[in-house]
């Protein structure tokens, strides 16, 4: 998501001219601002699971707007966005988060892992493990993790690798700009056999939680 004004304005558009023909009326109707985010998060907005690219639709505008600015001034430290944040100007920003907050994710949810690795997945997000100190996923972020205000974003529509690429970062210090920090003490408190458990689960779940039908008399 690099400013237009850039020397490689006019090879990205040269990339996407003929996408943009085919796109859906969503992508169709985007601001020049996300020319050169298709490329990694998708004309839909849902990302590209098997490289570790996030969904960017439907995630709060000013959650959006925040990383983009971490990326740019380096409390998020990733190579590639902050190549692409750095130049963008403030009304840019805003542009392009509201842009992707309007769009409506979509698509299906990754296969469910077997085993025990399901098994301990569903601990961690939906019940924690507390003798590690180590709160379940949807005290934050909601139930079904489906993300909560502008803080807590949704899990559920992100793939497993970027859920444990980031889990990761909030180790490691790669990934800061939590409220409190809490991210980084939980993920220190992880091992990488959960990190790949929790991360596999919650892939594994819809968008929206399953609604359960009523019995019927």
């Amino acid at each position: 998501m690099h400013d237009l004004r850039m020397p490689r304005r006019s090879f990205a558009a040269m990339m996407i001219g003929g996408m943009l023909a085919a796109a859906p009326v969503s992508w169709a109707a985007a601001p020049p601002e996300a020319a050169s985010c298709v490329a990694c998060h998708g004309a839909d907005g849902m990302g590209n699971a098997a490289a570790g690219y996030p969904r960017l639709a439907g995630l709060p505008a000013k959650y959006i707007a925040d990383q983009l600015r971490y990326f740019a001034d380096g409390t998020r430290n990733n190579a590639i966005m902050s190549g692409m944040a750095k130049p963008l100007s403030q009304a840019q920003i805003g542009v392009l988060a509201t842009y992707y907050a309007g769009l409506k994710p979509s698509g299906k949810p990754a296969p469910m892992p077997a085993g025990a690795a399901a098994s301990e997945g569903e601990r961690l997000a939906l019940r924690g493990d507390w003798d590690k100190g180590i709160p379940a996923c949807i005290r934050c972020h909601g139930p079904g993790a489906v993300g909560v205000g502008e803080n807590f974003p949704p899990l559920v529509g992100q793939s497993a690798a970027y859920i444990e690429a980031q889990i990761k970062a909030w180790k490691d210090g790669s990934r800061r700009g939590d409220p409190l920090g809490m991210m980084h003490t939980v993920a220190l408190r992880m091992s990488d056999a959960q990190t790949q458990d929790v991360a596999q689960w919650l892939a594994a779940q819809p968008l929206l939680p399953v609604k359960t039908s009523k019995a019927q008399p």
